[in-house]
């Protein structure tokens, strides 16, 4: 019974819809797939307007970076002339700065050879002898000339020093400089290669971790200042370095003219001196030939005064034998008379004369004799020492000085 009634149900006809309900749903059916159709259709729109928009977008943004790459370029090749230029300035003024260290070289190997020259004056000079060792004035510019190349020679070492610390200055600003360069290139060289990048280029790729803003990123105010600073510390440099060749072009003209100025004072201080020496050496000369005429004069004198002293002995004798013969006189004949006091009178003057005048008069003469043997002696040893002084100042002294030349470097 179940089974017939199940079939039965199987079996009973669909029911039957009214013609109104399928009028319904055949509209739906047609409201349903319009609105389906204007959904797709707005999206398909929506899609179109995005997918320009983006793409507007995208190429926008992409021509503002290229744009950016380019601005970015110009910036680094103007930094770049920049560097080049102070590079090229601080090389050419070292290279110039290094020809005046080479002209403070030259000079002060210049002034060695002088202050030597002075020494040795001064030294041979210590040779003059007797009263001719004075502190004349040549001693005194000699001295005042080798302290004035001593003094040039501590000037020109220290401006040595000082130039050799600006060669190192100008050298550390110039490798700050080249360093700068190197990193600027290698910065353009990226830049270029980016902007030579299309969307069409072959090795574009995709790279993981390329967006990092961290780490070691300098903002492009530091950028410019890197620069810059570099930039201003040649410009410092090479200011230093033009004033440092000003002030070594005055030391080195004021340095040759004080030497030069001194050199020729001690010069003519010589000339001077030997001027002076020969005019000493001349009287003296002139001395001694007075003092050898009066000795040629003394001399005969003397021999006159001998002669003199011997021509008495002849009337000594005859007095002195006419006494004798008379004391012979026999008894009252032995008188005294005029003949006697006459012939003792006689013996006595002569004998009086002899020893009292002319042997004193000798004496007197051989005594101016010797006085005058001693002035020349005196006056030869004189001539001596002044022959000595003129031999150590025209000879050795001024003879060295004539190779001193004071040249400007």
């Amino acid at each position: 019974e179940t089974f017939q009634k199940t079939m039965a149900r199987l079996l009973q006809v669909p029911p039957k819809f009214r013609p109104s309900e399928w009028d319904i749903a055949n509209k739906m059916q047609c409201a349903s797939t319009e609105s389906q159709k204007s959904r797709s259709e707005r999206m398909i729109a929506e899609s179109r307007r995005l997918l320009d928009e983006i793409e507007k977008t995208t190429q926008k943004t992409q021509s503002d970076v290229n744009k950016k790459i380019e601005q970015r370029r110009e910036e680094i090749k103007f930094w770049k002339e920049e560097l080049d230029n102070k590079l090229e300035q601080i090389v050419h003024e070292t290279e110039v700065l290094l020809t005046f260290k080479t002209r403070l070289e030259k000079s002060l190997e210049s002034c060695k050879e002088p202050l030597i020259i002075a020494q040795k004056c001064l030294l041979n000079r210590q040779r003059r002898a007797g009263i001719d060792l004075v502190h004349d004035e040549v001693e005194q510019e000699l001295v005042k000339e080798a302290e004035v190349l001593q003094g040039v020679i501590a000037l020109l070492g220290r401006t040595l020093e000082q130039t050799n610390e600006q060669i190192r200055l100008n050298r550390s600003a110039k490798y700050n400089l080249e360093m700068d360069l190197k990193d600027k290139f290698t910065a353009l060289t990226i830049d270029d290669y980016c902007a030579s990048l299309t969307n069409n280029t072959p090795d574009i790729r995709y790279a993981d971790n390329a967006v990092k803003i961290e780490g070691n990123f300098v903002s492009p105010e530091d950028w410019i200042d890197f620069s810059n600073i570099n930039v201003e510390k040649a410009d410092k440099q090479r200011n230093s370095s033009l004033a440092l060749r000003v002030l070594i072009d005055g030391i080195l003209s004021q340095t040759a003219n004080d030497m030069r100025k001194q050199c020729e004072m001690v010069n003519a201080a010589f000339r001077n001196r030997v001027k002076e020496v020969k005019d000493a050496k001349h009287k003296l000369e002139t001395l001694l030939a007075t003092v050898m005429d009066e000795t040629a004069s003394q001399e005969k004198n003397i021999a006159a005064l001998k002669k003199a002293i011997a021509d008495k002995e002849g009337p000594v004798k005859v007095a002195q034998t006419r006494l004798e013969a008379r004391n012979h006189r026999p008894n009252v004949e032995l008188c005294n008379d005029a003949v006697q006091y006459r012939l003792i009178s006689e013996v006595q003057e002569i004998t009086t004369n002899i020893q009292r005048q002319l042997k004193d008069t000798l004496a007197q003469a051989e005594t101016e004799l010797k006085g005058l043997s001693r002035r020349q002696l005196s006056l030869e040893e004189e001539i001596q020492v002044k022959e000595n002084t003129l031999y150590i100042d025209e000879v050795l002294c001024m003879q060295m000085r004539e190779s001193v030349s004071i040249n400007n470097f």
